[in-house]
């Protein structure tokens, strides 16, 4: 048998809920984020270490720099290659102070997360459709402060 690729194939060269993952990425505008956590609870499946798996194995085939860790710190040893998506795109830091190792900024979590409103229904930016449209729910004043996402009912078939 031949070593060819799934993609030389045409076939998909990444599991289902990788592919998942990649539809939720490929949603979050640029200049946005949405933490490994977010994804999970968009997709009703997983949790933030199955997202970050994912994106560990397979993220560069997407838009890698928007699904991020929840306290806004850039991903260990791609900080640079980050930092210059994020400010090609405007997305929103926080300056490091001087005692952070590096000086590197951390994301602004609170302006630059995105809870996933005007998402299309139905479909998205990934090839297929598929993608859930999110309905907005804030979580109580006891959690993180950020917008907990739900997928829509019968969204995914």
């Amino acid at each position: 048998m031949s070593e060819e690729s799934g993609a030389e194939q045409g076939l998909s060269t990444y599991p289902e809920y990788a592919e998942r993952v990649f539809e939720v990425a490929e949603l979050i505008p640029p200049g946005r984020v949405m933490t490994y956590g977010d994804v999970a609870e968009w997709l009703e499946e997983g949790g933030p270490r199955q997202v970050g798996r994912v994106m560990a194995l397979y993220g560069d085939a997407v838009p890698w720099w928007r699904v991020v860790r929840a306290d806004g710190r850039l991903l260990p040893g791609h900080e640079l290659r980050a930092l210059g998506h994020y400010r090609a795109e405007g997305t929103p830091l926080r300056e490091a102070s001087r005692a952070a190792e590096g000086h590197v900024p951390r994301l602004d979590m609170r302006r630059a997360r995105w809870d996933g409103a005007g998402a299309p229904e139905g479909g998205g930016a990934a090839a297929g459709g598929g993608a859930a449209r999110a309905d907005v729910a804030r979580r109580d004043a006891a959690g993180s402060g950020g917008a907990a996402l739900r997928q829509a009912p019968g969204a995914h078939t």
